[in-house]
């Protein structure tokens, strides 16, 4: 049966195309399973937890430990009371250790029934007679760990492992050797979802763990290692690591977005040559325009955290630089999310794809009414020519409509919305044919870089908050610099002019060598 790139459930390397884990594999053991550490590996959703775990189960297998894998996906039941949990999960220890041919005396004493009194610590002799007798090393892993855990009977089994693991350390216990719990909250954060209001918020029982610091992102190498074997088998002839490169560029190595990419390279994309640059950029429009659980996911966290939504719109349309901390609970949240990171010091969104989906998102909710969208959607047309975007056309129109409809408005209402205002008049003209992103190593709060790509011919935009001629000056030299980046001969200038004395319109410029076409509101 033929390989096939994997985006629901656990990747199987001799089913699926899959990055190269071995390495990462065997580094989480030496540094975490082989000293007996106790770690959390929390990360976003569609992460490659649940592979992550599934690989280094067999790899411990090999290497003679006794591995418990568990998963609280479907264990709604179990935290139903302390007596549901302790008999639940006795019931999947026993499934494996029959798995792995544990010794029928071991078998036999791990049923004894739990008491109904005190199931909790019958369950704790059950593991330490377990631990005793089986002659191997017992690793446990629990999947999922936070779909049940908004309950106290979740502490009260973490407070058990504790117990036993500290115990176990003054030699009067013997229990687990390693014990991994897998999710997108850490502990800490499960603590302050069921007492949000108490003083001891971060007192956790999970202390006891280690900070789990193995990046789980895919570097370009990785990618490269999963590209190369689809390649050997289906001889496309395409360059491996450029192709791994823009894959990167585009997802900054998040597993689900990386795999899905290339899915639709193989399964879905045929208006274009694939296995290209504007083969990947075709599979991106189909990624944003249709539904994913990922996407939906992303919905229903901003609509139940409006804090978090608000810095992300601040960021992106603003250009507000935020410190990264991750002790600043919303952008603790939004790291856990898998919607953050941490750009020198900066809180930035994660990656392109994420970036463009959430200024669709936010662009989206603001069209419903927006006057300047509205008008530009029914005149669409005429900014395609002979299947072409006509990029001066474009400009000449925006500024049209601008001042028409907003040429009025106050200065801080531009400073909040101009770029905003630029995206949805765009946003409509390229709609369902072209991709747009924002250059986010250039956005600030005075500029923005927007590059378009349209049936593979790219555009570079400027945006501009302007504020005397030094700065405009200042501007003309760094898209220069841009277009010289990008080997363009063309681009275009959009400046918010806030002076008195501004003199709006559009003009050519000759600027060592480049076209510019300078557009001033």
């Amino acid at each position: 049966m033929a390989k096939k790139f994997c985006t629901t459930g656990t990747c199987i390397p001799e089913k699926n195309y899959m990055v190269d884990l071995s390495n990462r594999i065997q580094q989480i053991i030496n540094q975490y399973i082989e000293s007996g550490q106790y770690f959390t590996i929390n990360r976003a959703r569609q992460y490659g937890k649940t592979t992550l775990l599934y690989l280094l189960e067999k790899e411990l297998r090999k290497q003679d430990y006794l591995v418990l894998s568990l998963s609280f996906e479907a264990a709604d039941e179990y935290f139903e009371s302390l007596g549901s949990l302790a008999e639940g999960l006795s019931l999947d220890i026993e499934e494996c250790l029959r798995e792995q041919n544990v010794d029928e005396k071991v078998l036999e004493e791990w049923n004894y029934s739990i008491s109904e009194r005190f199931p909790m610590r019958s369950l704790g002799t059950k593991i330490s007679n377990l631990c005793r007798k089986c002659g191997k090393k017992v690793v446990l892993m629990i999947d999922e760990v936070d779909k049940s855990s908004d309950n106290q009977i979740f502490l009260s089994f973490l407070g058990l492992l504790r117990e036993k693991y500290l115990k176990c350390q003054q030699g009067k216990d013997v229990t687990f050797h390693s014990v991994i719990l897998a999710g997108v909250y850490d502990i800490k954060t499960l603590k302050l979802k069921l007492h949000p209001q108490e003083e001891s918020k971060y007192n956790s029982p999970w202390n006891i763990a280690v900070d789990f610091n193995i990046e789980m992102s895919f570097s370009v190498s990785d990618i490269q290692t999963m590209i190369q074997e689809y390649e050997q088998e289906h001889r496309t002839g395409m360059d491996v690591k450029e192709i791994s490169r823009i894959l990167y560029d585009y997802t900054s190595g998040y597993p689900y977005l990386v795999s899905k990419i290339c899915q639709l390279l193989d399964e879905r994309v045929s208006d274009v040559q694939v296995w290209t640059r504007e083969g990947i950029l075709s599979a991106v429009k189909v990624l944003l325009k249709e539904p994913n659980t990922l996407f939906d996911d992303m919905t229903k966290k901003l609509l139940d955290h409006p804090q978090l939504k608000e810095m992300l719109q601040n960021i992106l349309f603003a250009g507000v630089d935020f410190p990264f901390k991750r002790e600043t609970p919303i952008i603790d949240l939004g790291v856990t999310f898998g919607f953050l990171k941490d750009k020198n010091g900066i809180v930035a969104v994660s990656n392109r794809i994420f970036e463009t989906q959430l200024y669709d998102m936010f662009l989206s909710e603001t069209a419903v009414n927006n006057q300047m969208y509205m008008k530009v959607s029914s005149d669409r047309n005429q900014f395609i020519v002979s299947g072409m975007l006509q990029m001066p056309l474009v400009m000449q129109k925006f500024y049209e409509y601008y001042e028409e409809i907003y040429s009025e408005k106050d200065q801080k209402f531009i400073e909040e919305n101009g770029r905003k205002l630029f995206l949805l008049f765009l946003k409509p003209i390229i709609n369902g044919t072209g991709n747009y992103y924002i250059e986010a190593r250039t956005r600030d709060n005075k500029r923005t870089d927007i590059i378009i790509d349209y049936k593979g011919k790219q555009f570079v935009i400027e945006l501009k908050i302007w504020r005397g001629n030094e700065y405009n000056q200042r501007a003309r030299q760094q898209i220069f610099e841009y277009l010289d980046y990008y080997q363009k001969e063309e681009g275009y200038l959009l400046s918010f002019n806030f002076n008195k004395n501004k003199e709006t319109g559009i003009k050519k410029i000759e600027y060592k060598g480049k076209h510019i076409i300078e557009t001033v509101v």
